[in-house]
Parts: structure tokens; sequence; C-alpha cells
């Protein structure tokens, strides 16, 4: 009775660790032609996010998605959210519809950070919010969801991180919810206020 060749158990390793490697760089991939995709819908066709703005809430979702989706868009989704409260009569709706777009679009960023940890380039920023997320965990990943800038490299820090993926979402869409209900209300508020609005 002869044993297992030596070759086959050092070709499964090699396998395993292509395998490993390729499904890891895929959600990379796909980030990156998500993130390609909306930058190139947004510079082609400009007045794209006007048209979805005459889709009420449904439009407010699907902006949130894209403008969430990436970080080469230079339009902030709070000016949208703000607008589209003062046009829109229910401002908490357009609170939760952008929350809800918000969580999706981040996905790329945690995708990105789950599938390329090793390819993220640190920076001091980057090292702070690691730590905050680190040892707050879904708190850090809740009150950070107000700050759009500093945001986007959350997903990818709880990406790089292994954090499960509801751990990331859920506070993501609780904490962007919440800031953007705030920002709806006061479009409504503060539109109303001016004279020429109403």
């Amino acid at each position: 009775m002869t044993g297992p060749s030596p070759a086959k158990p050092e070709k499964a390793g090699i396998l395993a660790w292509l395998k490993k490697r390729i499904t890891a760089l895929s959600g990379l991939i796909l980030s990156l032609i998500i993130i390609g995709l909306v930058a190139f819908i947004y510079f082609r066709y400009p007045d794209f996010f006007e048209r979805l703005k005459t889709y009420g809430y449904l439009g407010v979702f699907v902006i949130s998605v894209f403008l969430n989706a990436t970080l080469i868009i230079p339009v902030s989704n709070m000016s949208v959210i703000l607008a589209m409260g003062a046009a829109l009569p229910l401002p908490w709706v357009v609170g939760l519809a952008g929350g809800l777009g918000a969580v999706i679009g981040e996905m790329t960023g945690y995708m990105a950070g789950r599938s390329g940890r090793n390819l993220i380039a640190k920076n001091k920023v980057y090292n702070r919010v690691e730590g905050w997320v680190k040892k707050r965990g879904w708190i850090a990943i809740f009150f950070l969801s107000a700050f759009p800038f500093v945001f986007d490299i959350v997903g990818i820090i709880a990406g790089a991180l292994r954090m499960p993926l509801w751990k990331f979402a859920l506070p993501c869409f609780l904490g962007r919810t919440a800031t953007y209900i705030v920002v709806a209300y006061l479009g409504s508020v503060g539109f109303k206020a001016i004279p020429w609005f109403t």
C-alpha cells in the first residue's frame, strides 16, 4: 500500500492559495468597476442626477446609492437631501430613502477593504479612524456616519478588519438615516423660511 504522492498536497495548497487570492481580488475589482461606472455616468451624462430628482423619494434613493458608491463625484449627498427635504412633503421619508441608498452605496468601500486589505495606503487619518473602529466597533460606525468625507474610509476599514457585514451595514444605515432626516427637516424648514420659496 503506497502513501499519497507528495506533489498532490503541494498542488492542493497552491490551488487553495490561488482561489483565495482570486476571491479576494474579485471584490476589489467589482468595487472598482462600480466606482468607474458611477463616475462615467456622472461625467458623461451630467443631467442624469437632475432628472432623478423628478422621481421623488425613489430618486432620492437612487441618487444616494450613486453618490455614496464613489469618492470621485464632487457632489455632496447632503446638498441633495437638503434640497429634496424642501421639495418633497415628507422629510423623514427623504431621510429614510437616502439612508437606505447610502448603506447600499457604501458597500463598495466595504468590499474594497475586505478584498484588498494589503493594498490600502494607510495615513494618519486612516490609522486614527481604524483605532476608533477597532475599539468602539458599531458605535464608531454609527457616529462617524454623520461625517461624509471621513466616513468614506470607514467602509474600507470595516472590510479590512473583517467586520461582519451586518455589523457595518446596520449602524451605517441607522446613522446615515438619522443624519439625513435631520438634514431633510432643516431643508424643509429653511427653504420655507425664505419668502420666494413658499
